[in-house]
């Protein structure tokens, strides 16, 4: 079967009405490749009057992939890092041994109407790597490695596909690529990765013949050759790489493969034992929510 599993997600409001879409981790699978986390935003008409601010929070054990479709963001983080996040560029944000950052409104879209729209993924780090020393990496767009093939429009985000590789520095084999289809048109996926997934992000798909209805993520089976095709001009994701090396243990935005590592981190930010962000005064409280037993 070329569709192993279809993940319909569920949808979660992140706090000032803003509500993303999350895939992964799912009951059926916890993580696709490396990718432990998947959350899809927008594309949402911003009202002027919208506080959709992310105020600064932790993480340990994972790094964050931020990409956008429309809009921005201004990133900041407790290594002094500030970065302006716009459409096609890759964010790549190591936590290891635990980062602070925020996420806000950049001042020139404040009070502004605007369109945001993108895609927040977190890599979970390989085991010998949890603990390695925090990082902030942006690729800009015009880094991104891209080529048209036939109707097809791929870029390669992360990883190698195509005759193409991604600049961005991974710590495990890892694939993401964004492609736009024309319709009509349709694209062979081959030398996929050992676990791989289509996410669509606009337009009617089929795999191998198969519909992919939108606000669903296909888990494939990378043994063959996919075909994917357009009914209408499209656009989707794929996302994958090598199995993560064992199960992670998930509290709030701490990821490792101890659970004890994770109910520190908790513990730790509960009592402000984390770096700051240079600037911010305000922070996201710890959930009153315990890693279960």
């Amino acid at each position: 079967m070329t569709i192993s599993n279809l993940l319909k997600g569920h949808e979660k409001d992140l706090g000032g009405g803003f509500v993303v879409r999350r895939y992964l981790p799912s009951a059926v699978k916890q993580a696709v490749g490396p990718f432990i986390f998947f959350d899809h935003f927008g594309p949402v008409d911003v009202p002027v009057d919208a506080d959709h601010d992310v105020r600064p929070h932790p993480h340990i054990g994972l790094a964050t992939v931020t990409y956008l479709f429309e809009g921005a963001m201004d990133h900041r983080d407790s290594l002094g890092t500030y970065q302006r996040i716009e459409p096609g560029a890759i964010n790549w944000m190591t936590a290891g041994r635990g980062i602070v950052h925020s996420e806000r409104t950049p001042k020139d879209l404040v009070g502004v109407p605007h369109r945001t729209h993108g895609l927040q993924l977190w890599a979970a780090l390989p085991a010998a790597h949890e603990e390695d020393e925090p990082g902030f990496c942006h690729t800009p767009s015009d880094a991104i490695p891209e080529l048209q093939l036939d109707g097809a429009d791929v870029r390669v985000l992360i990883g190698s596909a195509f005759g193409l590789t991604s600049p961005v520095q991974t710590y495990s084999q890892t694939l993401y690529l964004d492609v736009a289809l024309k319709a009509g048109a349709q694209l062979a996926l081959d030398g996929l990765p050992a676990e791989a997934a289509i996410y669509p992000i606009s337009g009617e798909l089929e795999v191998d013949g198969a519909a992919l209805a939108l606000h669903s993520m296909a888990l494939l089976n990378t043994a063959d050759t996919r075909q994917v095709k357009a009914g209408s001009d499209a656009r989707f994701v794929v996302i994958g790489g090598e199995p993560l090396d064992g199960h992670r243990y998930m509290y709030w935005n701490f990821v490792s493969s101890r659970k004890e590592r994770v109910v520190q981190a908790g513990e730790d930010w509960e009592a402000q034992r984390f770096p700051q962000v240079p600037g911010e005064t305000e922070w996201i409280p710890l959930p009153p929510k315990k890693p279960a037993a």
